[in-house]
């Protein structure tokens, strides 16, 4: 028997790098023991980037690879894109008639996102973007789930989904919607190659999809200690990105690598080589599964469609009760 239902999404704005790699795993855990739904939420990517959308198709190719690559299973958990459920927007429409603007405005990363990309030259203050958690709150309650996997970050905008079902539920006199609740995973913060934020844009991250030769150019770009010139010069690993790696990705050698960096035993060439070979290890299955997919077009359409397929079904059944519950389903 499954625990509960899980809804989780992410918006295709880009290709995903190993810092991902602890979400998705939590993911692929979570399929074991939940009814998962995972969506790639093309029209949340519209509320930051409407202005551009030339690479969108090419995005949600790739996060469906991505996803794939890691072991997400169609067999087990729907995936699907956003867009093509249709519910999802219908939903999101309701909630919207009966949710005070206040309750928006007072989501913290709302003026601070409003600022942050203002100062990109981004103009955000759109009717979409002041609306994104509530179309957040349609993803996840329209599988009435229970469970959401979220980083810290989120956490208000979960805050705002509960509220949103009491609110639901106390004007409408049922007990459709349950309040989902967070579920924090433990993720690893992992900084790009130059110590900076890991970002695309900042060409300082490790694909997941990254060959054996990117792997190794991107590690040698990685920053180490500043002060060390001579292989023999005793090494700082607290100040190293080399060894914040090696910390997460090569727990079984990481005490033995420190020992020996900071009595000036291993240098940051051999130091580097061996990083690079532990993460192109990790990622040489991937690589392989993301392979298999790619050269079958076909099979990826299909897993689209029928988590789509799958999705509206579902959907389709908290819609109804929706629309009798506001009596906004024609009766005559």
């Amino acid at each position: 028997m499954k625990k509960g239902v899980v809804f989780s999404g992410m918006r295709p704005t880009g290709r995903l790098h190993i810092g991902h790699l602890s979400v998705l795993d939590n993911w692929v855990k979570l399929q074991e023991e939940f009814q998962c739904y995972f969506g790639i939420v093309d029209w949340h990517a519209l509320t930051t980037d409407f202005e551009n959308t030339s690479e969108m198709q090419d995005n949600i190719r790739m996060m469906l690879l991505d996803w794939l690559s890691v072991g997400l299973d169609p067999l087990k958990s729907p995936i699907f894109v956003q867009s093509q459920v249709k519910e999802h927007s219908e939903l999101h429409l309701l909630f919207s008639m009966m949710l005070p603007v206040s309750w928006l405005e007072r989501v913290p990363s709302y003026k601070d996102q409003i600022l942050q990309l203002g100062l990109q030259g981004k103009d955000i203050a759109t009717y979409g973007f002041l609306g994104y958690p509530v179309l957040m709150s349609a993803d996840i309650l329209i599988y009435r789930a229970n469970v959401v996997p979220v980083g810290e970050d989120q956490l208000a905008h979960i805050e705002l989904s509960r509220e949103i079902a009491r609110r639901f539920n106390y004007l409408y006199k049922t007990d459709l919607f349950p309040e989902p609740q967070a579920r924090l995973a433990k993720v690893a913060l992992l900084p790009g190659v130059d110590g900076r934020k890991m970002s695309k844009s900042y060409n300082n991250d490790i694909p997941i999809a990254a060959t054996s030769k990117e792997i190794s150019e991107k590690v040698q770009m990685m920053v180490t200690d500043p002060a060390r010139i001579k292989k023999t010069d005793p090494g700082n690993p607290e100040i190293c990105i080399v060894h914040t790696y090696q910390n997460i990705y090569n727990a079984s050698e990481v005490e033995e690598i420190r020992t020996n960096c900071k009595s000036g035993n291993i240098g940051c060439v051999a130091c580097k080589k061996r990083l690079a070979t532990v993460l192109d290890e990790m990622l040489a299955p991937l690589r392989e599964r993301r392979s298999y997919y790619e050269e079958r077009p076909n099979l990826l359409h299909d897993i689209i469609e029928t988590g789509a397929k799958e999705a509206r079904k579902e959907a389709g059944k908290t819609l109804e009760l929706v629309r009798t519950a506001m009596n906004v389903s024609l009766k005559i």
